[in-house]
Formats: structure tokens, C-alpha cells, sequence
């Protein structure tokens, strides 16, 4: 991850601006008053503040880490896992440049944790290269030994066999199912939410790069609470000037954009661009008077935005090492 200490005083003075206007939440409606919050961003450290956080607590986040570990039971699928087996097998260190790889990474976040005292783990998707028996089981015992509790959302990669056929949503269904649901920690896949301390973490699963009804309705809920939020999701949702890899709610997502279903050997985005659903849950989230922050991997590259007063931050792939560390503060 490149340090992005030089952005702290442009998102401060992003937030400030914006905090009170929003995005239109519908024809005539009033848009609720922001809640009071604030964000920092030191490196690869964000600090965000809210009068309504109970105590100060840390967690950690952790995404792309792009295990590709396999044994003899994945034999049968290695027409659909060659190319993922290949890809990540070694990175260089988001700090240091030094070679490392995925396992290093994933372990050094760990000890990370452990260091700052994280109370929870958060895994935002693409943690395998695909659904690898012998991936998840190293990362569930990697968890356990590691003594924390944590949540889950699936990447598009995590779930995914290239080139084996079927509609997206119906493989992502079969995978979560036969090989990733230990992580889940008995969660509903698709969406949950968990209070620490005053905050709601809201988990999504956006890896097909689309939100169902059902994932509406359930933001939706959590919205009304009042209560501050702060949500998980692996692909980004737009920013403005952003390029396609923020494809949740990008307006030029779609079959005619796609460049990279032949690689990836899976079917085209959907016809027609995103569901107005999709495009209902983008408009409403960074509506949101009481999200303190959306986080997302994905990209491999640090980025943040804030749009409506609402900041996204994009971490850079655990592969290299990479992490989020979330402080957050009462006012």
C-alpha cells in the first residue's frame, strides 16, 4: 500500500464540505441531518470518531490475499483453478518491496491483530484464489490459532472455478456451500450485521458485482436503526471518475464493458447494465446520515473517496502483505 498520510487534510476538509448534503434521497424527501463523524487515514491506519461509539476499539481488515494452496481433492478441477494457481504464487511487500507471498501476508495480518489489540477480524473477500479445500482449511486454522473472532464476505475469486459453466449467482451459491462455509461462522453468506460497541458492521456480498432485493431491504433495516454503520463489501462501489474494477453501481457496467470474461472463462456482465436495485442501494448508501465508512478490496490498489460525506477506503491485496487497521474513537 502507498502511504496516503499527504490525504489526511484534503479528507477532512472532503468531509466537512460535504457532510450535510448527501445525495437525494427521492422526489421531495428531506435528507435525515448527518450524523456527527469524522475520518483519518494515516498509511494503511484509519481512525474514525463518533460521539455515539461506546469506547475505543480496533479492528483489523483483510482482503485479496489470493491463497492458491491445493492438495490431491482438487485434482478434478484443475482444468477450472490453473490460472489462479499461478497468479498470486509470489508478490512483493507493500512496504519493504521484498519478495513474500500470500501466506506470509496472510499471517503477518494476524500478528498485526494480535499487536494492536484488535477485538475483530474483518476478511472482505478473494482470501482463496479459488475453492480449494486445502486453502480453507489453512486459513481456518490459521484463525483459530490465532485466538480472534471474525467475519466474512465472499470475492468474486473466492468462489469462483473458471470456465466452469453456469450462472453466477447459482456457482457462488454451490462453492459458498461445499467449501467456504466454515468462514461464515454459521452467518447467513449474503448479508449479516454484527454491534461492537455501538457499531453496526454491516457485511454484503457484492462479488457477482450486483446487491439482491433481499440485500436492500437489509441495509435498509440497519439504515433505520440510526445507529452508526460501517460496511463491508468486496467491490467498491463508484466514485465518480473511478474506472470499472468500482463496479458496484458503475453507470457503464455491463455485457457491452466486460473485457475480462474471456480471461476469467465466466459468462458477461448482465445485459443492460445494473439492476435499478443496485443502482437503489449505491444511491442510498452514500445517502446514509450514520455510515461512518464503506471498506472494500478488490482493486489491489489503496485508494479512498468520499462522496455525499461518506468515505470509502479500497485496501491494497494482503498477497503483498496489505491491511487495514479500523481505530475507532468516541468523540
Amino acid at each position: 500500500m502507498n502511504p496516503l498520510s499527504d490525504r489526511r487534510d484534503f479528507l477532512r476538509a472532503g468531509l466537512l464540505a460535504t457532510a450535510a448534503g448527501g445525495l437525494a434521497q427521492g422526489a421531495g424527501a428531506e435528507p435525515a441531518p448527518a450524523m456527527n463523524r469524522s475520518f483519518a487515514l494515516d498509511g494503511n491506519r484509519v481512525r474514525l470518531t463518533c460521539p455515539q461509539i461506546e469506547r475505543a476499539f480496533t479492528v483489523l481488515m483483510v482482503a485479496d490475499t489470493h491463497l492458491f494452496r491445493d492438495d490431491e481433492r482438487g485434482e478434478p478441477f484443475r482444468q477450472f483453478s490453473a490460472r489462479m494457481a499461478k497468479a498470486y504464487n509470489q508478490t512483493k511487500h507493500f512496504r519493504t518491496g521484498e519478495p513474500t507471498d500470500p501466506e506470509a501476508g496472510f499471517k503477518e495480518a494476524l500478528k498485526a491483530a494480535a499487536a494492536v489489540k484488535a477485538i475483530q477480524l474483518a476478511l472482505v473477500g478473494d482470501i482463496v484464489s479459488f475453492p480449494s479445500e486445502a486453502a480453507v482449511e489453512w486459513v481456518m486454522a490459521q484463525l483459530k490459532s490465532a485466538g480472534l473472532p471474525w467475519i466474512y464476505t465472499a470475492g468474486n475469486h473466492d468462489w469462483h472455478y473458471e470456465g466452469m459453466p453456469g450462472p453466477l449467482a447459482d456457482l457462488r451459491a454451490e462453492w459458498i456451500s461445499r467449501r467456504l462455509a466454515p468462514l461464515y461462522r454459521g452467518a447467513d453468506p449474503m448479508m449479516s450485521v454484527l454491534e461492537l460497541n455501538g457499531v453496526r458492521f454491516v457485511t454484503l456480498d457484492n462479488s457477482t458485482y450486483e446487491i439482491s432485493p433481499a440485500q436492500l431491504a437489509f441495509f435498509r433495516e440497519q439504515a433505520a436503526t440510526g445507529r452508526p454503520m460501517v460496511l463491508f463489501v468486496h467491490i467498491p462501489l463508484y466514485a465518480p471518475g473511478r474506472p470499472l474494477g468500482f463496479g458496484c453501481g458503475h453507470p457503464e457496467w455491463g455485457a457491452k464493458s466486460d473485457r475480462g470474461f474471456e480471461l476469467e472463462r465466466r459468462v458477461k456482465w448482465r445485459e443492460g447494465g445494473h439492476t435499478g436495485t443496485t443502482m437503489d442501494f449505491h444511491r442510498e448508501v452514500f445517502a446514509s446520515p450514520n455510515l461512518l465508512g464503506i471498506f472494500a478490496g478488490h482493486t489491489h490498489r489503496a485508494s479512498v473517496d468520499v462522496v455525499g460525506g461518506v468515505v470509502q477506503c479500497v485496501t491494497d491485496a494482503n498477497a503483498t502483505g496489505a491491511f487495514l487497521q479500523l481505530d475507532f474513537v468516541p468523540a
